[in-house]
């Protein structure tokens, strides 16, 4: 499954978008996370808050290209998305194992991704490298196999989607 997860509203050719999901965060209704670990011990691999994530992060788990549209913010994502990426922690277990000489979460049914990160809106250099290691260091958890941060004014943002997206379907 290819999917793009946006924080903001994306106008798409329609050619561009036929065989892709494309998850609208604005307009849905996501709270915050509270930490009870109820995903993992009281209803493994669902969320006990029910509300518009828990129908987003089994997309996101079953992606094999997979896209994320952020704004970016004091080098992270946009709060709606950060919001959503907090959310998704049902599709990992509370198990740990080694992976590439560190700890991390095993997964829960979640496909290996190709993954193309995509931070819009104005930042500093300094902000743009902390947000490339924060994408690193989540990848592992995220299951990607391979992925790329791409950094865009506001103005580009749906011709880079769109020329992402392309990119997906010659590779």
């Amino acid at each position: 499954m290819k999917l793009i997860v946006s924080d903001r509203p994306l106008t798409l050719a329609e050619p561009v978008c036929r065989d892709i999901q494309l998850i609208d965060l604005s307009g849905l209704q996501i709270t915050n996370c509270v930490g009870c670990f109820g995903c993992w011990t009281k209803t493994p691999g669902k969320c006990v808050i029910r509300d518009d994530a828990v129908k987003v992060y089994p997309c996101i788990a079953a992606s094999d290209k997979l896209m994320y549209v952020s704004k970016i913010r004091y080098g992270s994502y946009d709060t709606i998305m950060k919001t959503m990426l907090e959310r998704a922690i049902p599709v990992q277990q509370a198990f740990i194992r080694l992976h590439h000489g560190e700890t991390h979460h095993f997964q829960r049914r979640v496909a290996s991704k190709q993954a193309v990160i995509i931070g819009y809106g104005e930042s500093s250099d300094a902000e743009r490298a902390v947000f490339e290691k924060l994408v690193a260091r989540n990848a592992h958890n995220m299951n990607f196999e391979s992925w790329r941060v791409v950094f865009v004014p506001e103005y580009e943002l749906e011709q880079t989607v769109e020329r992402e997206v392309l990119a997906w379907e010659k590779s």
